[in-house]
């Protein structure tokens, strides 16, 4: 794995999918947008698109695995989209544990001081796209 460049990551929503990414030296994650899932044609477009504006050397996506570590069909789901990615992107897919990571967003953005339910829920999905990503830029020191 490259280790500089900006790192995408991924929170794979049944309805909205969040984006975050690194800074050029991987050290630190911020979300930048929240989209709505369609497509898998659809969805490869807006990453390609994020991948080309982030100039993106490789990608995280979030994987949902039971609290117990076992799989759901989330999982398969996450598992079955990095493989489309990895056929049809030119950067290196991942998959990063995301266990917890939408409550941890959501009291995140509580301590910021975003206390509406309908602005926590417009922005939890980029914030826990943000914890996947810090998550993984830690595991790989």
């Amino acid at each position: 794995m490259k280790t500089s460049g900006r790192i995408l990551a991924l929170d794979l929503g049944a309805k909205r999918i969040g984006v975050a990414v690194s800074d050029e030296l991987q050290m630190t994650a911020r979300g930048v947008s929240v989209f709505t899932r369609e497509t898998s044609e659809k969805l490869l477009a807006a990453v390609q698109k994020l991948i080309e504006d982030f100039d993106a050397v490789s990608l995280i996506i979030g994987l949902p695995l039971n609290f117990d570590g076992t799989e759901s069909a989330g999982t398969i789901e996450a598992r079955r989209i990095a493989d489309y990615f990895t056929e049809n992107l030119s950067i290196p897919v991942y998959l990063q544990d995301e266990r917890l990571t939408s409550r941890e967003a959501e009291e995140n953005l509580r301590e910021q001081g975003i206390h509406d339910r309908r602005k926590i829920k417009s922005l939890v999905d980029m914030e826990a796209a943000a914890i996947i990503l810090r998550d993984f830029i830690a595991t790989k020191e």
